[in-house]
């Protein structure tokens, strides 16, 4: 699925970054959702800073009642280093390969209860996880890519 089609028909759009800042590459998620913050000011977008633990986010996401929800987070899927892949939360790779607590898939099945909204995970495959390392230029350069890609897509939802 392309990302422009996964957004048609927004009404409100909740982006979701994973991760954890002090764990070099597990930073990617929280890494674009800062970023796209101070890039983009439209009422219908709002980004949400989960860290490490997005289930701690369950009822901010309901009670905002967005139409998408997109989840990004540094996912292991035996890609390369940087590579981003797109899925739906609920599948594989909403299952173990995070670097997080509670597998995407179980929090998305219980957002699916209390919300109509489409959901999608943008993943980027890790290089260095180790505490207290800088992310590396590969992942570095996959978010900065996809920050352009989706500043395009959320100023003109």
């Amino acid at each position: 699925m392309e990302l422009e089609e996964f957004f048609r028909d927004a009404k409100k759009v909740l982006i979701c970054g994973i991760g954890n800042d002090t764990r070099g590459d597990d930073a990617f998620g929280v890494y674009v959702v800062e970023k796209l913050k101070e890039m983009i000011s439209n009422q219908k977008v709002v980004f949400l800073n989960c860290g490490e633990m997005p289930e701690s986010y369950t009822g901010k996401i309901i009670r905002e009642n967005p139409s998408h929800v997109v989840f990004i987070d540094a996912v292991h899927f035996e890609g390369k280093p940087g590579e981003i892949v797109l899925a739906d939360p609920e599948g594989t790779l909403g299952e173990a390969f995070s670097t997080h607590k509670m597998p995407l898939k179980l929090l998305v099945r219980y957002l699916k209860q209390h919300t109509k909204a489409k959901f999608i995970l943008i993943g980027a495959q890790p290089k260095q996880t180790g505490l207290f390392v800088e992310m590396s230029e590969e992942l570095r350069e996959s978010a900065e890519r996809l920050i352009k890609i989706l500043e395009k897509i959320l100023e003109n939802t």
